[in-house]
């Protein structure tokens, strides 16, 4: 059965390699979503609701994918592998994160008014008046932290789910436990990047739960990151920075990948890494997420490495 989890995660990595995304109508990530939307409204005790929405809700999507993983095993292993791969599929991201982190890029150079609209697909924040500079330095921010969260996070949950539970329970439970893991952190991540904002008191217990839940994969993001560029050079260097940004774990990919780059990342008023070089060009932009897509592929054959063994 470790040669199954293996099978799955280099299944999943595959697809999404080849397919993308899921329809939205089929995608899992959007049906919590939906599940989150509700809680996206004023309460009179906001802080309570957001608390038992955010241990709810993500434990909810881990139950679901835990039974039909285990029911599918039960009756053929294979089936089992099967429905893990497709729900692995659904929680990570990696082909377009950087399809769209390269469109920006490229139209910085022909159209800055479209890459500011494109943008708001990666970063949630106002590019109205960003220079293509800064534009470029978003998207290459946005496609270092969301490496992270949307792909690194949900494969490190799979791992530590599959290494822990093997040791107890049956292959077939060791893979539903290892597949709830992975679409626990999604959830959890999901929740996030819906209502975890300061101007959204609900979202206040989702937002420390993903500080708390993505402090390991940010860290092996950067470490991924530094192994794509064969040096501990960037990780070392960008460590110095990593606790600029408000965030606990952002800092770490973005400073990482600013180093190895040799460029300036930059939220205006808000953090600066790397401040005595330039802002990103569109070839070092470029680079940048190519280096993103190599970590991600190095993480995922590491996750099938460690849970096939």
């Amino acid at each position: 059965m470790s040669l199954m989890a293996a099978g799955v995660v280099l299944a999943a990595v595959g697809l999404d390699r080849v397919v993308g995304e899921p329809p939205a109508r089929l995608h899992p990530v959007v049906w919590v979503g939906r599940l989150v939307g509700p809680l996206d409204r004023s309460w009179p005790a906001p802080r309570l609701v957001g608390t038992v929405g955010a241990l709810c809700l993500p434990l909810l999507a881990a139950a679901v994918v835990a039974l039909g993983v285990g029911l599918a095993g039960d009756i053929e292993p294979l089936a089992g592998g099967v429905v893990a791969a497709l729900v692995l599929f659904s929680a990570v991201s990696l082909r377009l994160l950087c399809t769209t982190a390269g469109d920006v890029l490229e139209q910085t150079e022909t159209d800055i008014a479209g890459a500011r609209e494109a943008l708001l697909a990666l970063a949630g924040r106002d590019a109205t008046d960003l220079s293509a500079g800064h534009v470029r330095s978003a998207a290459v921010e946005s496609a270092a932290e969301n490496l992270s969260d949307g792909f690194v996070a949900p494969l490190a949950g799979f791992a530590v789910g599959s290494v822990v539970a093997s040791r107890w329970l049956t292959p077939v439970a060791t893979l539903a436990v290892a597949t709830a893991a992975a679409a626990w952190i999604k959830a959890v991540n999901t929740m996030d990047s819906m209502v975890g904002y300061r101007s959204k008191p609900v979202g206040w217990a989702a937002a420390r739960l993903d500080d708390l839940v993505m402090w390991l994969p940010a860290r092996l993001t950067a470490l991924a990151l530094s192994a794509a560029m064969l040096s501990p050079d960037p990780l070392l260097m960008g460590q110095r920075w990593a606790q600029t940004p408000a965030s606990p774990n952002a800092g770490w990919p973005m400073a990482t990948l600013a180093a190895g780059l040799g460029v300036r990342l930059e939220k205006p008023d808000h953090y600066t890494l790397n401040s005595v070089a330039s802002l990103p060009t569109t070839t070092e932009g470029h680079r940048g997420v190519a280096l993103v897509g190599r970590a991600g592929w190095l993480a995922a054959l590491t996750t099938a490495v460690i849970v096939g063994v």
